[in-house]
């Protein structure tokens, strides 16, 4: 699976943008997807996933109950809906696959296990 994340911008504390990840292959419906992000002289941490169905979801703390992942399969597409921006969401943000062909529940929330990676798309929220 190739990935293309997209969306990212500049925006005011408070705000909201929405991140796409648009995929090419034909495993995508049956892969789960993540979200993470990497600041400016940070690690790159997990921000959320969703399971190849869309029916399981899981985010970090830190985002909880702001961020919203979705996936449309039908476009080969995954959201990222990110509302209530705080200038320390600031990071490029980069959306992740792994095949779950076997169709399970199971989420990944390290970077290690994801085995495709779209090439980042920069957020920056002002204060």
């Amino acid at each position: 699976v190739q990935l293309q994340a997209s969306g990212g911008g500049l925006v005011q504390a408070g705000g909201s943008l929405r991140l796409s990840c648009a995929a090419s292959g034909r495993t995508f419906s049956s892969s789960v997807v993540g979200w993470f992000r990497q600041a400016p002289g940070k690690e790159r941490e997990f921000v959320a996933a969703i399971s190849w169905s869309g029916c399981n979801t899981f985010y970090a703390d830190s985002v909880e109950g702001r961020f919203t992942i979705s996936r449309d399969n039908a476009k080969n597409t995954a959201y990222l809906q990110m509302n209530s921006l705080k200038p320390e969401d600031t990071a490029v943000y980069y959306c992740a696959a792994r095949e779950d062909l076997a169709h399970t529940i199971v989420l990944f929330t390290t970077g290690y296990e994801y085995e495709s990676w779209g090439q980042g798309t920069e957020v920056t929220v002002s204060s």
